[in-house]
């Protein structure tokens, strides 16, 4: 796979994590994300796919890290928010810290991906489309009014650049 544009060296994310490179494609993606590869973005929250704080993108679309296998996703391309910047990502980011978006960041990293996922499908998000993409994250801190301030600039910002 690659991760952030960059090939994965299986054997030594194995090595990190104590297991046979064999065994690696049994392990969760966020495993070998976060203990093999040190990218600490994606964080473990339920472990069963339901708040998103583990969301990456997968061939460009938004996973739960926690419920995908790393060998689901041999010869794919792995985003981490940690690559979000290096992909054109960093307007999302940066309006998410002007909209005050982020409180504790726990979630984060997750909503940040679902955004990102989202903006690349539709350039001009309304409410129920940010609304549906952040379905499965869970934010205890912000409230979800300004995530979609945030998405909504930065969409605003990309067409008018377009044009």
């Amino acid at each position: 796979m690659r991760v952030n544009g960059q090939s994965v060296d299986l054997a030594a994310a194995a090595d990190a994590l104590g297991v046979k490179v064999d065994e690696v494609a049994g392990t969760r993606l966020l495993d070998v994300l976060r203990d093999g590869l040190g990218l600490t973005g994606a964080k473990e929250g339920c472990g069963m796919g339901e708040c998103g704080s583990c969301t990456v993108l997968v061939d460009g679309r938004a996973v739960c890290s926690c419920l995908v296998l790393q060998g689901q996703v041999t010869d794919a391309d792995v985003e981490t928010v940690e690559g979000l910047a290096d992909r054109g990502g960093a307007d999302l980011q940066e309006a998410f810290v002007r909209r005050q978006a982020v409180q504790c960041g726990y979630c984060i990293p997750g909503v940040l991906m679902s955004c990102a996922a989202l903006l690349e499908r539709v350039p001009e998000p309304t409410d129920d489309d940010i609304r549906g993409a952040l379905d499965g994250n869970l934010c205890r801190c912000t409230g979800y009014n300004r995530f979609h301030d945030a998405v909504h600039d930065v969409a605003r910002g990309r067409c008018a650049g377009a044009s």
